[in-house]
């Protein structure tokens, strides 16, 4: 009888013991692990909150280990891959998130998923994700999220999906895998100066705000031989320092440019306003003076201004500004300058603006076309490049540069060097599930634009 009643035990004890492991969730480890996550998910959204969104996602991975079964750790590891633009990652944390709370998950996952297969150029897929965003979220939050413009790049992507995307990835060290963009020739196209965000960055300091290392401009040189430039380098002179820095333009013999500098996020001894235009000039000496803030209210406000663009003669600067950030993102404006001073800056028409980004302007020499990226107009995906022309009385509406250009990433920074036959362009390049941004050449003769230069 005692060893019956000792086999009937350790069988109850066995039973309970599995079923402990068997249903972790109910047991008081689980519970305390599930608290555990919610913990660590709170935590991650205030890192969300401070824009630390690789810190959050740390944290959240963390959560996910606490509690393999909530979709709430799935979702938001979704969201910062989506805000790092990795964007393979944020569809498959995207999907789990859905399986894992098919019913409670937050709307917004649509979204990202939308975004995430846009970027992916699985159009099919980001069509339907976007259409139950409509569905699920509220008519406010649909409006916010420019659903329905999403909706609408996703038909112009493929209405231009047939179109050869003409743009070549530059050779040699330009492109680092970390971020290149911003490309500015001179010396007749011997020389390409460039803004990168890679690790011996000047003071090798990172931002605080993405977590990501401050820019420098870099240069190199052009290697007939090899047929590519090489030779890269951040030792310009004087540019360099330890925040953003960011050349968008230079005069036609090399002795003349235009940078934005934002050193708000360090420690330097001369501030920056906030992110501010600044002119430089080469000396005789071979070398960049330091670069001197324009000094005009109008231009260099209390907010963020930066990628300058002038005409050939210097006397008419476009440039970037989101001082009506509290109703609209970053827009355009145009500025005249007489002698040596600069009038008062004047925001362009919705023909280019919208409530949306508008950014990186480029204008022909003799200031009749101004190409620039949106992500306001209807395009392929994200930021697309425009052109629209000055007609003298005001802007014609902006008209998409087509497949042969854009891609259904963000496109930015298209500028032409004519008499060189070349365009070039930054763009998002997808590398499995990650990105960087890549700068690419294009062959002016192979282009077809809509509008003749």
């Amino acid at each position: 009888m005692k060893i019956l009643f000792g086999t009937l035990l350790l069988l109850l004890v066995s039973t309970k013991s599995f079923a402990l492991t068997a249903n972790p969730k109910d047991s008081i480890t689980g519970i305390i692990d599930k608290s555990a996550a919610l913990i660590k998910i709170d935590q991650g959204k205030q890192l969300v909150t401070d824009n630390k969104i690789r810190e959050a996602l740390l944290v959240f991975r963390e959560a996910a280990i606490k509690d393999p079964n909530t979709w709430k750790a799935s979702y938001w590891i979704s969201f910062c891959h989506y805000r790092l633009k990795n964007f393979g990652y944020a569809k498959q944390y995207g999907v789990d998130a859905i399986t894992k709370g098919p019913d409670d998950v937050d709307a917004e996952i649509y979204d990202i998923l939308g975004v995430a297969c846009q970027n992916l150029n699985e159009l099919d897929s980001a069509a339907t994700y976007f259409q139950l965003a409509l569905k699920h979220l509220s008519k406010a939050r649909a409006k916010d999220l420019n659903i329905e413009h999403k909706i609408a790049s996703v038909e112009f992507a493929k209405q231009n999906a047939t179109q050869k995307n003409l743009r070549l990835s530059l050779l040699g060290d330009v492109n680092s895998g970390y971020n290149d963009y911003s490309p500015v020739l001179t010396s007749n196209g011997k020389r390409i100066y460039f803004t990168s965000r890679r690790a011996n960055t000047t003071g090798g300091l990172m931002n605080p705000d993405d977590q990501e290392y401050f820019e420098d401009v870099y240069t190199g040189v052009w290697n007939e031989k090899m047929q590519k430039f090489d030779s890269i380098s951040n030792n310009v002179e004087r540019i360099n320092g330890p925040g953003f820095e960011s050349m968008s333009w230079m005069s036609k013999d090399g002795l003349h440019a235009f940078v934005t500098l934002n050193n708000t996020a360090t420690s330097a001894k001369k501030m920056t306003g906030s992110s501010d235009i600044c002119e430089v000039e080469f000396t005789k000496k071979g070398k960049w003076n330091v670069p001197k803030v324009i000094s005009n209210k109008s231009i260099n406000s209390s907010f963020f201004e930066g990628s300058a663009a002038l005409t050939a003669d210097g006397n008419t600067m476009y440039f970037v500004s989101d001082r009506k950030g509290d109703k609209r993102s970053t827009d355009i404006y145009v500025v005249q300058r007489t002698g040596k001073k600069w009038g008062d800056a004047k925001i362009l028409s919705d023909s280019i603006n919208s409530d949306f980004r508008e950014t990186t302007p480029f204008i022909s020499a003799d200031g009749r076309f101004l190409f620039f990226s949106s992500e306001g107009h209807v395009g392929m995906g994200g930021l697309d490049v425009f052109v629209s022309e000055n007609t003298g009385t005001g802007w014609t509406k902006a008209k998409n540069l087509g497949g042969s250009v854009n891609s259904v990433n963000d496109d930015t920074h298209f500028v032409i060097y004519k008499e060189l036959g070349k365009a070039y362009l930054s763009g998002l390049t997808i590398n499995e599930k990650k990105s960087s941004i890549d700068i690419f050449e294009i062959d002016l003769s192979k282009l077809i634009l809509p509008v003749k230069l």
